[in-house]
């Protein structure tokens, strides 16, 4: 009886951590202080001569031998508590409508009780055609069996799987596990024995040049590399630490509030390292930072806090933010007359200081 209580005990701090998770971003301000994107200093370069109709431009992409329509994923964020089963179900329902792609947050709290195995579940129910990445934590990855991976994958039967890197946020989460020693095999093992895409992602702290080449040399398939600029995750667990009074990693959340590489850096050194297929994200907000990230090299981009916030109101409103999204990357690619995605992909750009600092080292 005591392995069952300890087990319902993790269980009711997973699922309020996730709940956590979902308010914290909603109504308190964690977002970058002083840190950017840096996508503010890319220039795409005007064409007034772009020698094409509006309606020629066309969006599609192929990623991860799955076209989509637009190069566009509703990025990982919730799961494991039942108000995330709205939200997901909401989000994938937008994914489905508009075949773009979507990730669900940690699936860790589905292996440890059935009953929130729906609130990621929903996500396959109202999306049967979307392409879905499932999502587990690189500290969980090494108490995981094979048997445990299939469990995680089947959930939503999906078409990829995600190792999250989370090294800050769980150093200063309260209950956090900062254990990083071993992971990087566990990855090489994992392609190895999964079928499955598998894609490596940070949570808003950046991918730097050196990951990125071990994480190509261990055969992942694609690397997210989130990052830093948009949600500040040592902001959000810097509030939950004030809410249980740890002093020390309220300290820790204030002082690495904005640590991390810029989005636009991580991408630009990841691109000129690695061949691998590379999703961009960390702050983005609208099509034109999607375009931006496309001329700098990502092969497709992904968007969490702001599809969180409107598939929080209903799923109408995360449906016309979607919309606007591709619609404002049809008008960049105009402008900068490009016809496909991998025409944006060759668009001229200029950097701009501090990102073009970055690179003079």
């Amino acid at each position: 009886m005591s392995g069952i209580k300890h087990e319902d005990d993790a269980v009711e701090v997973i699922k309020s951590r996730k709940l956590e998770g979902l308010r914290i971003p909603l109504s308190e301000n964690v977002q970058a202080r002083s840190t950017s994107t840096l996508l503010e200093c890319v220039m795409l370069i005007h064409n007034a001569l772009p020698e094409l109709d509006m309606d020629e431009v066309d969006t599609s992409t192929v990623f991860l031998n799955h076209r989509f329509s637009a190069p566009i994923i509703i990025d990982s964020m919730t799961g494991g508590t039942p108000e995330a089963t709205t939200i997901n179900g909401r989000l994938a329902e937008v994914a489905e409508e508009l075949n773009i792609g979507m990730g669900v947050g940690s699936q860790r709290a589905g292996l440890l009780s059935d009953t929130l195995v729906e609130s990621y579940a929903v996500v396959r129910d109202k999306a049967p055609n979307a392409f879905l990445i499932a999502n587990i934590g690189g500290v969980q990855l090494k108490q995981l069996s094979v048997d445990d991976i299939r469990r995680i994958t089947d959930m939503i039967k999906a078409n990829a799987l995600a190792v999250h890197l989370n090294s800050l946020q769980e150093l200063i989460q309260p209950e956090g596990e900062p254990k990083f020693r071993g992971i990087y095999s566990r990855i090489v093992e994992l392609v190895k024995s999964v079928s499955l895409p598998i894609i490596v992602k940070e949570v808003g702290a950046g991918i730097s040049r050196d990951v990125a080449v071990r994480l190509e040399l261990a055969g992942v398939k694609a690397i997210n590399i989130a990052g830093a600029g948009g949600t500040s995750w040592a902001g959000v667990e810097k509030i939950r630490a004030d809410n249980v009074n740890d002093n020390l990693k309220s300290h820790l959340g204030e002082l690495l509030w904005d640590w991390g590489i810029p989005t636009a850096v991580a991408l630009l050194d990841t691109r000129r390292s690695v061949t691998t297929s590379i999703i961009a994200s960390g702050g983005l907000r609208d099509g034109l930072d999607i375009a931006k990230c496309l001329a700098l090299g990502a092969d497709i981009c992904a968007l969490a806090y702001p599809f969180l916030k409107h598939a929080y109101n209903s799923k109408d409103s995360a449906l016309d933010y979607a919309k606007r999204l591709i619609e404002e990357l049809r008008a960049v690619m105009f402008l900068t007359g490009s016809r496909s995605i991998r025409d944006m992909k060759g668009a001229r750009y200029l950097l701009l200081s501090p990102l073009l600092d970055w690179f003079k080292v």
